[in-house]
């Protein structure tokens, strides 16, 4: 009997981009998650099915076995710290940046110069709290699931550590952008024991998203 693959993908962009790299692979998602309320979806190959998980657990059902194999960010990858994962490719996918923001006119250069307490919300904890040790400046985290750039509007925060694409949700909440950390791009990551037990049948799949992902970032 042929090995059952499990593939752990989030909704919206990720999902939507990961669909050429399946393709080249020969394989195709049946439903659409954006209009099925399932959280397992099939694939024209009975070996091949995906779940639907939060972007953020993607590397802990890869990591203890529930998905064999899944797409995740570096943002989330460097949050969950990648213990137990095998990530053995960049797939060049979903493209953004995590940046420092803060209200125009909030003088960012000159409190991080005089060392004040800087007040920052992220979900991106483990991030901000290197980024700033790097710097040698002393913040406060404060931990934000979503609407990340209310907090500096309201006075929850001085500044924000978040994901940024276009930059347009900033500008239309008058925040600017201060500062890139680090640039983001979605990994394939692959759990350990699945790669030495199921090779044979994730190999295939593996070679075919890095040809895709080499065209893409040649393109």
């Amino acid at each position: 009997m042929t090995a059952q693959l499990t593939l752990a993908l989030s909704k919206g962009r990720i999902f939507e981009e990961t669909l050429p790299l399946l393709e080249a692979a020969g394989i195709r998602v049946t439903e659409d998650p954006e209009k099925s309320r399932k959280l397992i979806l099939a694939t024209n190959d009975p070996g091949v099915r995906v779940i639907i998980v939060r972007a953020s657990d993607v590397p802990t059902y890869v990591q203890y076995g529930a998905a064999d194999f899944g797409v995740a960010g570096k943002d989330v990858l460097y949050e969950h710290g990648g213990e137990g994962l095998y990530q053995p490719i960049d797939l060049n996918i979903a493209k953004c940046r995590v940046s420092v923001a803060v209200s125009a006119g909030f003088d960012y250069e000159n409190a991080v110069r005089q060392g004040a307490r800087l007040r920052v919300a992220t979900k991106y904890t483990e991030t901000a709290r290197q980024h700033f040790a790097s710097k040698g400046v002393h913040v406060d985290l404060i931990k934000l699931y979503g609407s990340m750039e209310l907090a500096p509007l309201v006075g929850l925060s001085d500044a924000i550590v978040d994901l940024v694409s276009t930059g347009n949700t900033l500008r239309a909440n008058n925040l600017v952008e201060v500062e890139h950390i680090m640039d983001i791009s979605s990994r394939l990551v692959v759990n350990q024991a699945a790669l030495k037990l199921k090779r044979e049948r994730l190999q295939p799949i593996m070679d075919a998203f890095e040809r895709a992902s080499r065209l893409k970032a040649s393109t």
